[in-house]
């Protein structure tokens, strides 16, 4: 990969910004930070916004473009990383059950999880993307009860996206800490990729702390 070829992420710490982070890490892909401090609202500056118009990170730059939403972005670099065989290829049978999953994030869970977090009501069953929040989490525990990851014996970016957000959602009581979600994300928070994340960020985080109250 040339240097033009290096992507670009951009960043905030202890966020969701974080997964795609460990992702690179776990693809052993060149990248590079820009970092935004949004304790000081960084990411609703105009500079931010004329890259991703929502404000949100993780935003990549890559070739030129941008890739947003996280679910793309979990797609779009372990296909560009194929060597690092975090990613089924087009022509595997489990090519379209990790493609589920990834998309199941996205469209199911995260607005169960905002719904029950916020204590709003769902959608009627017929019209909900997710169903209800119990049906939603019933389906995931019932795949990764066959474990020890969700296509079976072999970890993909799918298992990174969902580890890391079970282990952010128990930590903040959102999602209920039964044995199949704990083990599950144990597997993923105890890799080295994301223990470094994990320790970076904390320092990042107290910088921009230092910088805000300064």
């Amino acid at each position: 990969m040339s240097a033009d070829d290096k992507i670009t992420l951009y960043y905030s710490p202890q966020t969701r910004a974080a997964g795609a982070r460990v992702l690179l890490e776990e693809l052993g892909a060149p990248y590079d930070l820009r970092v935004l401090n949004m304790k000081a609202g960084e990411q609703r500056k105009p500079e931010f916004l004329a890259i991703n118009p929502l404000g949100k990170v993780p935003t990549i730059g890559h070739r030129g473009q941008i890739v947003t939403e996280q679910v793309a972005i979990f797609i779009y670099l372990p296909d560009l990383f194929p060597q690092a065989g975090l990613t089924p290829a087009l022509d595997d049978i489990r090519r379209g059950p990790y493609l589920r999953w990834i998309a199941y994030y996205g469209s199911s869970s995260e607005p169960a999880v905002i719904d029950h977090f916020m204590k709003r009501d769902p959608a009627p069953v017929t019209q909900s993307p997710y169903a209800d929040y119990d049906t939603m989490l019933g389906a995931l525990e019932k795949q990764l009860a066959a474990g020890p990851y969700l296509l079976g014996e072999r970890m993909t970016a799918a298992d990174i996206l969902w580890g890391i957000a079970l282990n952010w959602t128990m930590m903040f009581g959102v999602v209920p800490r039964n044995d199949v979600f704990v083990r599950y994300a144990e597997r993923i928070t105890a890799r080295a990729a994301f223990q470094r994340v994990t320790a970076a960020d904390v320092e990042m985080a107290a910088q921009h702390a230092a910088e805000c109250a300064g």
